[in-house]
């Protein structure tokens, strides 16, 4: 079998722990934002650069339900192994702004990004095979003879 189709999880038994309990936080997180989206913000009258950020987030109204629902449908997607290659490339983009949070502005919460960036990342990692044949080059085509190409 071509080693392109061959899909295999790597560490297997860790991939599925930390699959899940990633899905249960990104189910659980999604629906807390959208409610926070919904229902509105805490207020902070702090002048410091996360409580300038927060207030930016909270007058743009619709941003902080949209995260919230991408995050809920990332960790719903995320409970199932058919789905779960596309849900970990859909947490890529929360995870890395995550990390730039917190490293950016709120490094108090490190011990909370650093954590949700490399479970991520070790899920790609363990995912690896499914998103191998994105990078490998063109494959050679087969022509039947009398067919025309166009």
């Amino acid at each position: 079998m071509d080693q392109l189709n061959t899909r295999n999880v790597r560490l297997p038994r860790l991939a599925l722990v930390l699959r899940l309990l990633f899905a249960f936080f990104l189910l659980g997180s999604g629906i807390m934002t959208m409610g926070l989206g919904i229902n509105g913000m805490p207020a902070n009258d702090s002048p410091d650069a996360i409580g300038r950020f927060m207030a930016a987030l909270q007058e743009t109204g619709y941003l902080i339900f949209w995260v919230g629902l991408f995050k809920a449908v990332t960790g719903g997607l995320m409970f199932f192994p058919r789905t779960a290659p596309i849900a970990v490339l859909m947490s890529l983009p929360y995870t890395v702004n995550i990390l730039l949070y917190v490293t950016l502005f709120a490094q108090k919460f490190l011990v909370v990004g650093i954590p949700d960036f490399a479970v991520s990342a070790l899920l790609i990692y363990c995912y690896w095979d499914w998103y191998r044949p994105i990078f490998a080059g063109p494959t050679p085509q087969v022509s039947q003879e009398g067919e025309n190409a166009l």
